[in-house]
C-alpha cells in the first residue's frame, strides 16, 4: 500500500500498486507520478524544508540546488568533526577534500578502529581524537572535547561521515545559513536518489517512524536525521549533548527544537560509499538496535523537557 507507493517512488496522493514508476525507462511521469496518477491529473506533492524560529515551525523554500553559494572558498572559523571506525579506505580522501575546501580544522574522532584509520587521517592533515568506547555519540563528543581544548573554539562545527558518502561540494550551501547567522542548525536532508546503495529499505522506513514519533511526542517537524549537518558553536554548547550512541543526531534535533533554535533543512545528494558498508543501515540487526536506542532517546528527552517546563507551561 503506502509502503509500495513509497518504494516505487510515486508521489501521487493515494496508494498506488503500480510497478511502472522506475527511473530511466520512460514510465515515470512528471514529478515522479505513475501512469495512473498522471492520467488522473493529480499533481505531485511538493517537497518542503522546515525552519524553526523561536520554537515555531515554518516551511521554507529549498535553496537553489546549484552548489556554488558565492561564499568565500575558505572557512577558517569552521571545524569539521568526523566520527570514524574502520574507514581506512575512505577517510584520507574525506580529510583532504575538507582541507582543500578551506575548513579551518578537521578532527577525526577514531572510535576504536582496528585498521589504519587514525594513521591515514593524520597523514591527510587531520587532528585525531581517540575514543575506544564504541558509540557514534561518544566519538562525536570526543571530537568536540578536542575542539574545546586549548585553541579558540570555531564559530561553526560541521559533522561529516568518514565513508565518503557526504557530497562535500555542497558544503558551502550547508554552512551559508549558519555563518550568516540565519540558522543555528542546518541539516543536510538526503534526497531519495542519493540514498541508493547507502541506506537500506528497513533503515529508511525506521527513520520515518522515528520522526513521526518525534512529531507526536515533541512537536518536531523534520524530514530526515542525516548526519551531514552544521551547527553554530554557541548552540552546540547550549544543547549539552550527551547521547553516547545512535540517538546522537535525533537528540541534537530535539534539543534544538526545545531550545527554540533556528533549524533549517537543505536537500543534499548522497554519494555512493567509497569503501566498506554502512555500520547501521547495512545490517538489519544493528538497525533494530539503533531504532530501540532512538526510541529511548525520544522518551528520555520528553521527560527532560517536561521537567524543565514549569507547571504553568504544561497547562
Amino acid at each position: 500500500m503506502w509502503w509500495w507507493r513509497w518504494r516505487a517512488g510515486c508521489t501521487g496522493p493515494f496508494p498506488c500498486f503500480s510497478s511502472s514508476v522506475r527511473d530511466g525507462d520512460g514510465w515515470r511521469g512528471a514529478g515522479g507520478r505513475c501512469r495512473i496518477h498522471r492520467l488522473a491529473g493529480h499533481r505531485p506533492r511538493p517537497r518542503r524544508s522546515w525552519q524553526i524560529r523561536s520554537g515555531r515551525v515554518e516551511p521554507v523554500t529549498t535553496l537553489d540546488p546549484a552548489p556554488d553559494s558565492g561564499l568565500s572558498a575558505a572557512f577558517p572559523g569552521v571545524a569539521a568533526v568526523i566520527p570514524a571506525i574502520n574507514e581506512e579506505g575512505s577517510i584520507g580522501r574525506v580529510v583532504r577534500e575538507l582541507r582543500e575546501r578551506g575548513v579551518g580544522r578537521v578532527v577525526v574522532a577514531d572510535n576504536g578502529s582496528s585498521d589504519g584509520t587514525p594513521r591515514v587521517a593524520a597523514e591527510a592533515g587531520a587532528e585525531i581524537a581517540t575514543e575506544p568506547r564504541l558509540g557514534y555519540g561518544r566519538a562525536c563528543l570526543s571530537g568536540i572535547a578536542l575542539l574545546e581544548a586549548g585553541r579558540e573554539p570555531p564559530s561553526v562545527v560541521v559533522f561529516v561521515d568518514g565513508d565518503g558518502a557526504d557530497a562535500l561540494e555542497w558544503l558551502p550551501r550547508l554552512l551559508e545559513p549558519a555563518l550568516r547567522d540565519e540558522a543555528d542548525l542546518v541539516i543536510g536532508r538526503r534526497t531519495d536518489a542519493g540514498e541508493v546503495g547507502n541506506a537500506r529499505a528497513h533503515a529508511r522506513i525506521g527513520s520515518r517512524w522515528v520522526l513521526r514519533a518525534a512529531r507526536i511526542l515533541h512537536g518536531l517537524q523534520a524530514d530526515d536525521m542525516g548526519p551531514f549537518r552544521a551547527v553554530r558553536w554557541e548552540t552546540l554548547q547550549a544543547m549539552r549533548m550527551d547521547d553516547p550512541t545512535w540517538g546522537w543526531t535525533l537528540q541534537m534535533q530535539l534539543r534544538a527544537h526545545h531550545l527554540g533554535a533556528r533549524t533549517l533543512e537543505i536537500e543534499v545528494p548522497r554519494r555512493a560509499r567509497t569503501a566498506g558498508r554502512s555500520k547501521v543501515s547495512g545490517s538489519l540487526g544493528i538497525s533494530l538496535r539503533a531504532g530501540v536506542r532512538m526510541g529511548w532517546t525520544l522518551i528520555r528527552e520528553r521527560i527532560l523537557a517536561l521537567r524543565q517546563e514549569g507547571p504553568h507551561d504544561r497547562e
